[in-house]
């Protein structure tokens, strides 16, 4: 049996761009201000959005570029 997922599909693209969107802002953060807790942050949330990719490669799909 197939399940429909597209649902849950559209839901992790939408938090892996947050996240993505997210890790831009740490990144600029320590560029600027040299701040090593933005460094630790990025680190995290690439981590996270990582696992989100993995989800959508699961379901069989790409994340968006």
């Amino acid at each position: 049996m197939t399940r429909d997922t597209s649902d849950l599909v559209a839901t992790l693209q939408q938090v892996e761009e947050r996240l993505r969107e997210l890790v831009y802002e740490c990144l600029r953060e320590a560029a600027e201000d040299g701040d090593q807790d933005a460094v630790a942050e990025e680190r995290r949330l690439q981590q996270a959005r990582r696992a989100v990719e993995r989800a959508l490669r699961a379901l069989g799909q790409a994340p968006e570029d």
